[in-house]
C-alpha cells in the first residue's frame, strides 16, 4: 500500500460557522490541518476586538485538549473600518482582514462599494503587518465576469500599497491567474479544491446541482485548466484556501439555494487524487503547507499527516451537509491512525 506523510495543512480560507454547525465542522479541519484562517463573515459578522476575541474562544472551546491545530483569526473589512480599529485588531491578534464586495456571496451584506475610501485602513494594515484577503468580485457585473471586472481594483491597490500582502482569494479564472502572475511578490492568490475539478457544466450543465453552486461560480474549462496549471506549477504564489463553506442541505435544495462547497471533509484525499493524476504528488506538501504559511511568515506546521492509496465512497451527508464529491470513489483516504486522537474536536470528525 502506497503512503504520502505530508505536513499538516493550512488551509487559508476555512467558514467553521458558528453553535451545532462548528461542532460538526471543526474536526475535519483539525485533522488535516495545523492552521487555518478563519472567516469572519458569521452572523453576526467579526467586526470589533470582542467579536474576534469571542470566536477565537469559542472555537479553542471546541478543540478540547487538541493542541496541534490553530484558528488564524480575521475580521470583516467593512466602509466603517479605520485604522484605529485595524491597530486594535492586530494587537488582539487578527492575521487578515477579509473585504467582501457589497452582496456578491453569503452573509457579505454591508460589504464595501467604495474601495478607495478604505486606503487609511489599507495603510494601517501595511504598517501592522495584516494580511488584506479579497473576495474578488465586482457588485453589478454579469455574474461571470465579476472576477475579471475586479482585477483592475486588485492592480490598483497592489501598485498604491506595495508592502500590503494581498490575497487574491478562491481565483477562478485564467485572467486572475495571468494577474497574480503579473504582479510583484505581495500579492497571492488561493486555489480551492471545488474549482479545481468543476466548471459551470457541473453545475448547471445537466441538472442542477446545488451541492456545487459557490461564488464565485465555477467557470469555462479553459479557466479551471488554468488554475490547476498554477496548483500544480510549484510557483509560491499560489496556495490552498479551501473556501469550505458548508450548509444544511435543507438550505442548498430550496428555491434560493445557498452558496457554498463543503469541501473539509474531502480536502486533502481530493488534492492526492488530483496531484498524482498529474504526477505532481512531490509538489502536494509545497501547494498545502508551505506556500500558504511562508507568505503569511509564519512558521512550517510541525506535526504530519500520512494519506494512504486505498479506495473508499465519499459519504452522501455528513450531519445533514453534502460534502463535495458525495458518492465518487476517491482513491486517496486519510491514515486510520490519523483519528484516534481522543480530544473533543477529533472525536466529531470520522477517519475518511
Amino acid at each position: 500500500m502506497k503512503e504520502l506523510t505530508i505536513r499538516k495543512a493550512d488551509d487559508m480560507h476555512v467558514h467553521l460557522r458558528q453553535n451545532e454547525m462548528l461542532r460538526n465542522v471543526l474536526g475535519y479541519t483539525a485533522l488535516q490541518c495545523g492552521r487555518a484562517l478563519i472567516m469572519p463573515n458569521t452572523t453576526p459578522p467579526i467586526l470589533t476586538v470582542q467579536d474576534l476575541v469571542n470566536y477565537r474562544e469559542t472555537i479553542v472551546s471546541e478543540l478540547g485538549d487538541r493542541t496541534d491545530f490553530t484558528p488564524l483569526m480575521t475580521f470583516k473589512v467593512v466602509p466603517a473600518t479605520s485604522a484605529a480599529i485595524v491597530q486594535d485588531m492586530k494587537k488582539a491578534g487578527a492575521t487578515a482582514g477579509k473585504l467582501y464586495p457589497d452582496g456578491v456571496t453569503t452573509n457579505s451584506e454591508g460589504g464595501v462599494t467604495d474601495f478607495e475610501a478604505l486606503y487609511p485602513a489599507y495603510e494601517a494594515m501595511e504598517k501592522e503587518g495584516i494580511v488584506l484577503c479579497l473576495h474578488g468580485e465586482m457588485p453589478g457585473a454579469f455574474s461571470l465576469d465579476r472576477e475579471s471586472a475586479f482585477l483592475d481594483t486588485l492592480r490598483t491597490i497592489a501598485s498604491d500599497f506595495p508592502k500590503l500582502k494581498i490575497v487574491l482569494e478562491h481565483a477562478t479564472t485564467a485572467d486572475a491567474i495571468a494577474c497574480v502572475l503579473s504582479l510583484p511578490h505581495n500579492v497571492a492568490a488561493t486555489l480551492t479544491v471545488h474549482h479545481l475539478f468543476i466548471t459551470l457544466d457541473d453545475v448547471i450543465g445537466d441538472k442542477l446541482n446545488p451541492h456545487v453552486f459557490c461564488k464565485p461560480i465555477a467557470k469555462r474549462p479553459e479557466d479551471r485548466d488554468a488554475l490547476v496549471k498554477a496548483a500544480l506549477s510549484g510557483n509560491p504564489k499560489f496556495f490552498l484556501g479551501s473556501d469550505s463553506a458548508p450548509h444544511l442541505i435543507s438550505n442548498k435544495e430550496n428555491a434560493c439555494g445557498a452558496a457554498g462547497v463543503y469541501t473539509a471533509p474531502v480536502m486533502l484525499p481530493a488534492l492526492c487524487e488530483l496531484f498524482a493524476k498529474h504526477d505532481k504528488l512531490n509538489l502536494l506538501e509545497l501547494f498545502t503547507s508551505v506556500y500558504g504559511a511562508k507568505f503569511y511568515g509564519l512558521p512550517l506546521n510541525e506535526s504530519s499527516i500520512t494519506l494512504i492509496e486505498e479506495s473508499w465512497t465519499v459519504p452522501e451527508e455528513f450531519q445533514s451537509v453534502k460534502p463535495f464529491l458525495a458518492g465518487s470513489k476517491l482513491s486517496w483516504r486519510v491514515h486510520p491512525d490519523a483519528g484516534k486522537s481522543k480530544t473533543k474536536a477529533a472525536a466529531s470528525a470520522k477517519v475518511l
